[in-house]
């Protein structure tokens, strides 16, 4: 097996095609792997296949709703840099490190106000709906839409096929991220590799 995606301890002890099932996703590849298999089993068959999309997509069905929120926000930090301000970005990371009422309330007004023109939009949308149902209150026991997080965060890392690196790179870096983030890190690994970067400036 594969030591690149050993020691996911963050990823619930559940087997992958649960897992899909639950977010109503399903893979594009067909796998040899049985029904019962770990996303580690089916991660290693996708990446011998060759299949990054289906990689990202079973990592947002895997990982777990806040850890799942931060890995498309480390990806909207790539997808806003050049604009430099995002406030749906900003209210998402603010969510992840305090999942407060405030927090959620004031990512709803973000949603509510600044959502048409920006790229991170995704990200204040999953964490919104992260804690599973449609709000506070009288909203409490409306369960959200079934696999509305995992969905945007996939969409948000999608956007990094746009930000500039070659998408190998970019498929790539996004599998890792959510690799180092389901073993308990922090996602942040650089989009552009800085030995390639220098080594075009010098060419």
């Amino acid at each position: 097996m594969s030591k690149r995606f050993e020691n996911l301890k963050k990823i619930p002890d559940q087997p992958a095609a649960r897992m899909l099932a639950a977010a109503n996703a399903k893979l594009k590849t067909k796998v040899s792997a049985p029904a019962n298999a770990s996303v580690q089993t089916v991660l290693e068959e996708l990446d011998k296949a060759n299949a990054p999309v289906d990689m990202l997509r079973l990592l947002s069905v895997s990982l777990p709703p806040r850890e799942c929120v931060w890995w498309s926000c480390v990806a909207g930090r790539d997808v806003v840099a050049a604009e430099g301000k995002s406030e749906c970005l900003a209210a998402a990371e603010a969510w992840v490190f305090e999942p407060s009422a405030e927090n959620r309330e004031h990512l709803r007004l973000v949603l509510e106000n600044e959502a048409v023109d920006d790229e991170a939009t995704p990200c204040a949308t999953a964490a919104y709906y992260a804690p599973g149902n449609l709000g506070e209150g009288e909203m409490e026991d409306i369960a959200a839409p079934v696999g509305v997080v995992s969905a945007c965060c996939f969409g948000m890392n999608l956007k990094l096929l746009n930000v500039g690196a070659t998408p190998e790179r970019c498929f790539q870096v996004a599998i890792d991220r959510a690799v180092d983030i389901a073993r308990g890190g922090n996602g942040k690994i650089e989009l552009v590799d800085k030995a390639e970067e220098t080594k075009e400036g010098t060419d």
